[in-house]
């Protein structure tokens, strides 16, 4: 202990024993001189052993006053910037305080002033920990949303705001979290993340979420399916995945529509990827209980393809069949033209149409990685804590932000896949039944060209 405090406790106790409560400290007898053979007055130690308590009244209040001035600088200069930098063998201080942590001053040091002393491995892995990307992949979000941020004359800063709520995405925290480590408002924190994941999903969404329609972006498309299927002109995969949102509060007419197969209140996601998992259709239209195939054809994608809107320019022939870029789905969804779908959910087809089955479901596999990723790197998913009116835009800025992240390469986390579809196949509709009957003789006409080919290796 400090050799000061200690002295200053000593004389304290000193005074507790000396004082009388009944003499005044200036009375006669407190004023008389010391003795001969005393010390100087003037020394510390004539104050010590001084016989009236006064000198040691005002010899433990220096004291006081001097231990707490010598702590204060001491504070002051072990927080300054120009105090001794830490030896590298010397144990590491100890983390700041958690709202101090996550304040604007903190955030700024990071990003502007320590983040170019770091090697850009060990920058972009903490950038991950914290905010679900790396470094570069962050300012490319900050700059693309920063003129619409400042526009709405937010006081905090832009890349602030979007670091705040990337961290709520990442790590699925609660808008009061964030607030008590921010020091803000909850109210103000699920404001920002309306506004932010707002404009993820209107004005990035055009940018990184894009049906592929151009020529070169096809042939790259269908080529790395048929590398990873041996099927051609495989344009994307579908699936839907239940996304569960906390603490609905409904009516009783509302409630089961909501409650998904595996028994949670949700929302349906619904999305198409590509071979390299980057999604180009998403679709968040549907409560929880309703069933893939009726999700479909709710989405704007289902009335752009059956209307003939979207055109893929690449025909193939198959066996005298003129075949388009199609996608693939489980049984979930109906048999289309443009939606291929198994034979047999069992394995109950011939051997051609099993093979065919096995190399489809190989393929649609790509979109069930996506989503496991998905909601791997954006926590929030897994149990979405906001409202039901902000839980669509939430969900489409998550995979935009996919998005991001798998055009830049960032590394894949092990994922945690939904369980295996079950359920009877999706029946077709009467005004689906042109599009079921030629995309039954295309299925057929896929499955024996690519058991002939095959078998003949």
């Amino acid at each position: 202990m400090d050799e000061t405090f200690l002295l200053m406790l000593s004389n304290l106790l000193h005074l507790h024993n000396s004082l009388d409560p009944t003499t005044s400290l200036l009375s006669p007898s407190s004023s008389s001189s010391p003795s001969t053979s005393s010390p100087s007055p003037s020394s510390p130690s004539s104050l010590l052993s001084s016989s009236s308590p006064a000198p040691l009244l005002f010899f433990t209040l220096a004291s006081l006053l001097s231990f707490l001035a010598t702590s204060s600088n001491k504070g002051s200069l072990d927080s300054s910037p120009s105090s001794k930098k830490r030896e590298p063998n010397s144990s590491p201080s100890p983390p700041p305080s958690s709202s101090s942590h996550f304040s604007v001053a903190a955030f700024r040091a990071l990003s502007t002033d320590h983040i170019w002393s770091m090697d850009a491995p060990i920058r972009d892995a903490e950038w991950r920990s914290l905010y679900g990307l790396s470094y570069p992949v962050f300012t490319t979000v900050v700059e693309k949303l920063k003129p619409f941020i400042t526009a709405s004359n937010l006081s905090l800063p832009s890349d602030y705001a979007v670091a705040m709520v990337l961290s709520r995405l990442c790590h699925g925290y609660s808008a009061k979290t964030i607030a008590s480590r921010s020091s803000l408002d909850p109210y103000i924190v699920s404001k920002i993340t309306n506004m932010v994941t707002r404009l993820l999903a209107t004005k990035l969404y055009p940018e990184f979420i894009k049906i592929p329609v151009s020529r070169r972006r096809l042939v790259e498309t269908t080529q790395g399916f048929e590398e990873l299927t041996s099927l051609p002109n495989i344009c994307g995969a579908i699936d839907g995945s239940p996304i569960k949102v906390r603490g609905l509060k409904l009516d009783r007419n509302s409630t089961s529509s909501y409650k998904c197969k595996y028994g949670y209140d949700s929302v349906l996601l619904q999305v198409v990827a590509d071979h390299r998992k980057i999604f180009w259709d998403v679709c968040v239209k549907a409560p929880g209980g309703a069933d893939d195939a009726t999700h479909f054809r709710d989405s704007l994608l289902y009335n752009r393809l059956t209307s003939g809107d979207i055109v893929w320019d690449k025909v193939i022939n198959v066996r005298g069949h003129h075949v388009r870029p199609y996608i693939v789905g489980d049984w979930c969804y109906p048999l289309l033209s443009f939606l291929m779908t198994p034979f047999s959910p069992d394995g109950a087809g011939t051997p051609a149409q099993n093979l065919f089955d096995g190399m489809l479901m190989k393929g649609r596999s790509v979109v069930v990685e996506a989503i496991g990723l998905l909601k791997t790197r954006w926590k929030i998913l897994q149990d979405l804590n906001v409202g039901l009116n902000h839980a669509p835009q939430t969900i489409v800025a998550c995979c935009v932000l996919h998005n991001l992240c798998q055009i830049a390469r960032e590394p894949e986390p092990e994922v945690q896949k939904d369980p295996e579809e079950t359920g009877a196949p999706a029946r077709v509709l009467e005004s689906e039944k042109q599009f079921y009957y030629f995309g039954e003789s295309l299925r057929q006409a896929l499955a024996d060209d690519l058991h002939q080919r095959l078998s003949s290796r």
